[in-house]
């Protein structure tokens, strides 16, 4: 511990999403970042020296002098968080759980494993008693919990107060944001004034994220919702922003007001325990036409809400709708800091609870 703050470590620190943790966690109240790892030859020198820094911000001085480390647990914080590439991050984040260590994954290895929460703390907090489970059948003192892929926390979210008409089968079309490739991504000969029709993977993994995210946890396990999910994923000449186009078929027959109102009224967990990294509205309805858009909403509430606009009925199912989230926010780094968080209020990294802090304010006034 720094002060009151609890040491924090990033493994893949020079990579995409390692980066917007370091962004996330500069300055955060609970959280101090005191470690950092990467790929064996970056080992040794300074992360400012190792990174080649992407994001729009400038590198927090306080970083930059850090040594990098190996993704080895010797030395590492209690708490990581993993930004890790999917095919070296399953075996380096199983190996700091059985050093004693909470990881919190960006990566897709763990997600669907049957003893390992998919977190998005507004609609499942509870999945968290999962841990109990993963302890006791790996053996393990350390913890793993997941993040969902950024296209299906959109989708998950805007869904999540919809559970209460009866969610039948949903049909959805993404249009996702180059970013969401990572660094370098997408040739530009390919994307620019063009649609790539396929992203390799992303179908599936909406489709069956989004169950086990909006599922019941029930004798220890969790069983996916039933609702019927198809999907299509696109990629976009968008620099940021996944944009969900969603129809929706319910067991009940719900007013189009009624729908509203349930996007508008919705909140958990995160709002009620004023965790730091928390939107204070995590779904906001846009009435304005031909809304949401990335250029000009994505970066409502931080880039941590999930923005919901155009609204009516559909000829084939119920009602449809346009979602819009921030892939390397609340779909990436964002929203792994707010998993982060809540198991700090949970107790489930330390025996110190963190000192509550009043919230930090959003810029968005509308």
């Amino acid at each position: 511990m720094i002060g009151s703050r609890l040491d924090v470590g990033i493994l893949g620190a020079t990579e995409s999403v390692g980066q917007s943790f370091v962004a996330a966690l500069v300055d955060h109240p609970w959280f101090e970042l005191a470690w950092v790892a990467g790929s064996d030859p970056m080992a040794g020198r300074r992360y400012g020296d190792a990174v080649s820094w992407r994001l729009p911000s400038p590198q927090p001085p306080a970083v930059a002098g850090l040594e990098l480390q190996r993704c080895e647990p010797r030395g590492a914080p209690r708490l990581v968080f993993s930004g890790l590439d999917a095919g070296v991050a399953g075996d380096v984040e199983a190996a700091f759980a059985a050093a004693g260590h909470v990881v919190v994954s960006n990566a897709r290895n763990h997600r669907m494993d049957d003893d390992v929460p998919l977190l998005v703390p507004e609609i499942n907090p509870e999945h968290l008693a999962l841990l109990d489970r993963q302890a006791k059948g790996r053996r393990w003192p350390g913890r793993i919990v997941a993040g969902a892929n950024g296209s299906t926390v959109v989708l998950a979210m805007a869904l999540a107060p919809l559970r209460r008409f009866g969610l039948r089968s949903v049909t959805v079309s993404t249009l996702q944001a180059v970013s969401g490739a990572g660094y370098p991504g997408v040739a530009s000969l390919d994307i620019v004034g063009n649609v790539l029709p396929c992203i390799q993977g992303e179908e599936e993994r909406l489709e069956s994220e989004t169950r086990k995210v909006l599922g019941s946890l029930k004798r220890g396990t969790v069983e996916p919702h039933p609702v019927a999910v198809s999907a299509q994923a696109t990629r976009v000449p968008v620099v940021h922003g996944h944009t969900a186009l969603v129809s929706v078929a319910f067991e009940t027959q719900p007013s189009l007001d009624d729908v509203r109102a349930a996007f508008t009224g919705f909140s958990g967990r995160p709002q009620a325990e004023r965790l730091p990294s928390a939107p204070r509205r995590p779904l906001v309805y846009l009435d304005e036409p031909g809304r949401p858009q990335p250029r000009l909403d994505l970066d409502r509430e931080g880039g941590m809400a999930v923005l919901i606009g155009h609204l009516r009925r559909c000829p084939v199912l119920d009602c449809k709708f346009v979602a819009l989230g921030h892939e390397t926010v609340r779909g990436a780094a964002g929203g792994a800091v707010l998993n982060a968080e809540l198991l700090s209020v949970d107790g489930l990294m330390n025996d110190r609870r963190p000192k509550r802090r009043p919230r930090r304010r959003s810029a968005d006034s509308s």
